[in-house]
């Protein structure tokens, strides 16, 4: 592989690093990622792939920016008010690293258009704030064969996961653990518990070094695990976690059988 000089100056710190090296920078340039919400945990995600060099990051939201997102959403500043987040978004990591392809998908994940928009993709990072988001991209990538990196913030605690249950009973999905949606006003929204900012920088900037190692093939994957964060206690758990076998998606009787007879 040949690096210009600015692309060896760049990347010098990676691949100065046994692990990464010349082949894996040049792997990540190759690599792409989505991105599912530019708010508190896709910011610094979206800003970590595109300084370590991911060559194609797309990224999906329908938003806007509100004066209330920026305690947290870093992509995006006073000056971006009313500007679509995916928009704000694509200014951010181009200026960060203009060798870096963004895709700005400003529509809202849905069952009609989440085969499309993960096609053409490696990799799924989640960083949006709603169940219905997370079952279907969980759902999704478990049948296109694509991991899943996942996390979740509120008040002061985090966590993160990485799915990959296509690959076999080993590792468990997110419907292993909440096998449907919780009723409705039984977990608040962050709007509603609130959230503490600088979490979803601990947050979203462990995403990045999970999605990164994916791409990479490099450590010890969080599949089968789920990384809890307490931000209060500075605390972190990181708990094993088995496949489930009544699981209606991956398990041995699984009632999920295809995209379309689940809704998606």
């Amino acid at each position: 592989m040949n690096f210009t000089d600015d692309q060896a100056e760049r990347y010098a710190r990676h691949i100065l690093l046994p692990e990464v090296g010349g082949s894996g920078q040049y792997k990540l340039m190759q690599s792409s990622a989505l991105i599912l919400g530019a708010g508190g945990l896709g910011s610094p995600v979206a800003m970590y792939l595109a300084a370590a060099g991911v060559g194609k990051i797309g990224i999906v939201d329908d938003d806007v920016v509100d004066l209330s997102n920026l305690q947290r959403q870093i992509l995006h500043t006073t000056a971006q008010l009313g500007t679509a987040k995916v928009i704000s978004a694509k200014e951010a990591v181009k200026a960060l690293n203009p060798e870096v392809m963004v895709i700005a998908h400003q529509e809202r994940l849905e069952a009609r258009n989440v085969e499309r928009l993960i096609a053409d993709y490696d990799l799924v990072v989640d960083g949006s704030d709603n169940f219905d988001t997370r079952f279907l991209i969980n759902d999704a990538c478990f049948f296109a064969n694509k991991p899943l990196v996942s996390g979740a913030i509120l008040r002061f605690e985090g966590q993160i996961s990485t799915y990959k249950s296509y690959l076999g009973k080993a590792y468990h999905c997110y419907r292993c653990i909440f096998p449907t949606p919780p009723p409705p006003g039984v977990i608040p929204s962050c709007s509603e518990a609130g959230v503490f900012g600088a979490l979803a920088g601990v947050v979203g900037s462990t995403q990045a070094m999970e999605a990164l190692k994916e791409l990479l093939g490099i450590g010890k994957s969080l599949a089968g695990y789920i990384l809890i964060y307490d931000g209060l206690d500075i605390r972190w758990r990181k708990v094993k976690v088995h496949s489930d076998p009544s699981c209606p998606l991956c398990g041995d009787k699984a009632t999920i059988h295809d995209l379309a007879k689940h809704g998606l």
